[in-house]
């Protein structure tokens, strides 16, 4: 593989160090981190070398560095002044997670499909979560089991429910799972290297930020959600990926029938059990026995009190609940 580099330049070495620390636990990105926090070393290093981005700190920035040898030079703002206009400017005060988004952006912008990564990982598997049940707890269910999962393999979670209620996903960047859609139907050079821009993290959980108008998802046909799951089965990232499913989707009996397992969280009482037969004749109606026989069906008890926040989704009652379910899987 090609060699790249990544450089971060910034007198202020606590943050030169946690921002480097940070960009090399990102998975899957193969460039070589290096930092430099005095520009005399930086200028020795590039006698020698090539760098494919330079983060350099606003107090670093100067003449000498427009003269060095570096293929995309990124500054980091720090007064909130764009004082080169011809210079590409991030602004170094936020959370890293971001900062390495934009850059990642404009790299992309940049360099087009030519994100230095590691892919050829094996296929992962899907797991779709589906209940004609509402009101079952099937997202907080979800997104218990993505986090148990994660702990041990790379998970990705994708929510399809009409409005995603969760507390978390109410500050949007309008960087949500139609631009995810928008990229693999018109730019899928590109999705492998979008996928990762968009992904953020609850614990070590990936997820995609689910639409702001849920209405959109009304209007996405089968075949353009088929395509969606295909390319990111087909990036290699992830050993599992999570689908919370609902019936605003076209196709989802078809995107059922492509997942390896599928969990139903049932309930007991006469109007949820006509719901699950009902859902079930229409599966044998429809020919998709295959989905009754790779469904597991979740008797949920009645918990006593379930976790507020979603990074405590993995503890509590629930959690192990879920935690015996994947061991009798074979997952955990």
């Amino acid at each position: 593989m090609e060699h790249k580099l990544l450089v971060l330049c910034d007198p202020e070495e606590d943050y030169a160090l946690h921002m480097a620390d940070f960009l090399r636990r990102k998975k899957d990105m193969d460039w070589d981190v290096r930092i430099f926090t005095v520009l005399a070393e930086l200028q020795r290093f590039c006698q020698e070398e090539v760098i494919e981005i330079l983060l350099v700190a606003e107090t670093a920035y100067g003449e000498h560095i427009k003269e060095l040898p570096v293929k995309l030079p990124i500054l980091l703002n720090e007064s909130g002044i764009l004082r080169e206009k011809n210079l590409e400017n991030i602004d170094k005060y936020q959370p890293a997670e971001q900062v390495w988004q934009e850059m990642l952006a404009l790299y992309m912008e940049k360099n087009g499909e030519r994100y230095p990564k590691v892919g050829g990982r094996k296929r992962g598997k899907l797991i779709g979560l589906y209940s004609p049940v509402r009101r079952c707890l099937q997202s907080t269910f979800a997104l218990t089991m993505g986090q148990l999962i994660a702990e041990k393999y790379p998970v990705l979670y994708v929510s399809f429910e009409y409005f995603a209620g969760l507390e978390e996903w109410q500050d949007r960047d309008g960087q949500d799972l139609s631009v995810l859609l928008y990229y693999q139907q018109n730019r899928p050079d590109t999705f492998g290297v979008q996928l990762q821009a968009l992904v953020k993290k609850v614990g070590k959980l990936d997820y995609v930020t689910p639409m702001l108008n849920g209405e959109n998802l009304l209007y996405i046909t089968q075949e353009q959600w088929k395509s969606l799951i295909q390319a990111l089965l087909n990036t290699g990232d992830y050993e599992y990926i999570i689908l919370d499913l609902s019936e605003s989707i076209q196709g989802l009996f078809e995107i059922l029938h492509l997942c390896h397992k599928v969990y139903t969280i049932v309930r007991e009482d006469s109007k949820a059990y006509q719901k699950i037969y009902r859902y079930e004749q229409l599966l044998s109606l429809l020919e998709y026995e295959d989905i009754k026989e790779k469904t597991a069906k979740c008797h949920l008890p009645l918990f006593r009190k379930l976790p507020g926040e979603v990074e405590s989704f993995t503890k509590g009652e629930l959690a192990e609940y879920i935690m015996e379910l994947l061991k009798k899987e074979g997952i955990l």
